[in-house]
């Protein structure tokens, strides 16, 4: 027994040597700090540094790179300092040279506590490994799959809303819906079937067994990312990667995280149980017409055939051209699916919901936009992927929403070893001293801010805050340094470039395309809200006044008469 109370007491000596080790080792950085020379905004303190500020401010860094100019230092949690960089030639770099710069530890285990092993929450050769196999299920033909299941569920989703409107309308009531909630359910319901062939239910009406799974991890979502504490929680997460023995203290969030990735955990395993054995088996996941699907025991297995992003993964993963040691395991196989949960879900959904936004301000374009997509739907009500692509003002507004509004507003990397950052405009320090690089030291962390990059006047014009999506009109060309963004797509920031570019931005574009020709041929969008987004994280649309209410985008909706 006196051995347990030595033990106890001296269990808080132990922790006050571990954060006071961490804290020394942070002020050390600091004070041997390679950029000091540079600008910086004060910190409001060594606990929030400009966390607090940057949370509370979606505008702060903007206000920022007009005072300090494209590159600055600013201070996260703990006074750790961080490289702040909309220079298109270092992004360029740092995107060039994935082994150099990668996701910091802090980043890679907030990823694998929300999302497990998956593509996101890994570097270097395990990267390469996963990637290489996933790139399979993600090609232009596998995309064309897909096309059904967008238009079954945005199609679903037109029939609750055009339900509503008639049901406000006999009662004399205009309609107001919270589009971003829908259309994350719609985006769920999507993933489930065209990526693993689960139905999740998420837009029935019917109460079920099945509906109240969906509902369930739906709610999980909701207040891990979207609810009025989900900004602190986000705080609390990163103080704990940052000081990993935090996680001994049930912080504000641990507990609602923890369940979510319980949940996403059993779905998983459900899932890859039942795909693996049906590709093993050589079988369709659907098996022959008329028969009855499989269901595993839960009713909420899809009629598969074998056709989802998980099957392809997984006969890509068993082909014999893929050596043994190349093989995901299973619970690397698993761990895409929280991922695809993740990324094809909320992301989607905000992009969508954000074009939507931007058409009930500006109804000039929403009306071109659905002139032109009427105009379609009169010669095939049910175009294919390629003549949806193929509608030129469609991809002028999809590009100006995603470069407006990009899901994820930054990205982070670290230096892993000393490097000179080379830059395509000259800075001066705070003597007037010229520079066009910057020596970075092993360690040092950069905030590549993709929203900041996809609005700079510098690069864009004038009126590079404005939705126009007439900039990307054919044979209009872009202003010459649009060039030098080093995007996968359309010169944009919006999916990254190099390596860890994003895997499934063909699926989320098409989806995207599906859902606003079916949805802008049904209803018309008008604004009743001046709408906001958040500055961190995923870019999630909120009522300026009303920020209590979290994540939502309330918009008038009525049928379009032609």
């Amino acid at each position: 027994m006196s051995g347990f109370l030595l033990l106890v007491a001296a269990l808080p000596a132990a922790i006050v040597a571990y954060v006071l080790f961490h804290a020394l080792h942070y002020l050390y950085r600091d004070l041997t700090f390679s950029l000091a020379h540079i600008g910086a905004p004060k910190s409001a303190s060594w606990l929030l540094g400009n966390f607090g500020e940057m949370m509370a401010d979606p505008e702060r860094t903007e206000k920022w790179r007009r005072e300090f100019g494209a590159n600055f230092t600013f201070k996260t949690l703990f006074g750790v300092r961080e490289l702040h960089t909309s220079d298109t030639r270092a992004i360029a770099h740092v995107f060039a040279n994935a082994s150099v710069y990668q996701k910091s530890p802090i980043t890679l285990a907030n990823m694998k506590r929300l999302l497990g092993t998956g593509l996101l929450s890994i570097e270097l050769d395990e990267h390469k490994r996963q990637r290489r196999i996933l790139t399979q299920a993600f090609g232009p033909a596998q995309i064309r799959l897909f096309t059904e299941t967008f238009y079954q569920k945005a199609a679903q989703l037109r029939d609750i809303w055009a339900g509503e409107l008639s049901e406000n309308e006999a009662a004399g009531r205009d309609t107001t819906i919270d589009v971003f909630a829908w259309l994350r359910k719609m985006t769920l319901d999507v993933i489930g079937e065209a990526g693993f062939d689960y139905q999740f239910h998420s837009l029935s009406r019917d109460q079920n067994a099945e509906t109240a799974k969906s509902d369930e991890l739906e709610d999980l979502f909701t207040e891990v990312l979207h609810s009025p504490k989900a900004p602190r929680n986000v705080m609390f997460r990163l103080a704990q990667n940052i000081y990993p023995v935090l996680r001994l203290i049930p912080l504000p969030g641990t507990r609602v995280l923890h369940a979510l990735r319980m949940k996403m955990d059993g779905i998983g395993f459900q899932i890859l149980a039942r795909s693996k054995a049906a590709v093993v088996r050589g079988a369709n996941l659907g098996s022959k017409a008329g028969e009855k699907s499989e269901t595993n025991g839960s009713g909420n297995i899809g009629r598969g055939e074998g056709r989802d992003l998980l099957s392809i993964l997984l006969k890509a993963n068993m082909s014999p051209d893929i050596k043994e040691s190349q093989r995901m395991t299973d619970m690397e196989a698993i761990g895409q699916i929280p991922t695809f949960l993740f990324a094809g879900h909320e992301t989607t959904s905000s992009a969508v919901s954000w074009s939507l936004h931007a058409l009930s301000v500006n109804t000039a374009a929403q009306t071109k936009l659905r002139g032109e997509i009427l105009a379609l739907a009169a010669r095939t009500p049910h175009p294919t992927l390629d003549e949806l692509t193929a509608l030129p003002y469609m991809e002028c507004v999809i590009r100006e929403t995603l470069r407006l509004h990009p899901p994820a507003v930054a990205a982070q990397r670290m230096a892993m070893q000393d490097d000179v950052l080379p830059l395509g405009k000259t800075y001066l320090d705070r003597w007037g001293k010229e520079y066009d690089s910057m020596p970075l030291k092993k360690g040092q962390l950069i905030h590549i801010p993709i929203r900041a990059v996809n609005t700079d006047k510098e690069i864009w014009g004038s009126d590079a805050e404005e939705f126009r999506p007439e900039r990307w009109t054919p044979g209009s060309p872009l202003p010459p340094a649009v060039a030098g963004i080093p995007g996968v797509y359309a010169n944009l920031l919006t999916f990254l470039g190099g390596p860890h570019s994003c895997i499934g931005y063909r699926f989320s574009i098409a989806e995207f395309r599906v859902t606003l020709f079916t949805l802008l041929c049904a209803f018309e969008f008008a604004a009743v809200e001046e709408i906001g987004g958040t500055s961190t994280g995923l870019q999630k649309p909120m009522v300026k006044r009303q920020p209590e209410r979290g994540s939502c985008l309330p918009l008038g909706v009525k049928a379009y008469v032609a």
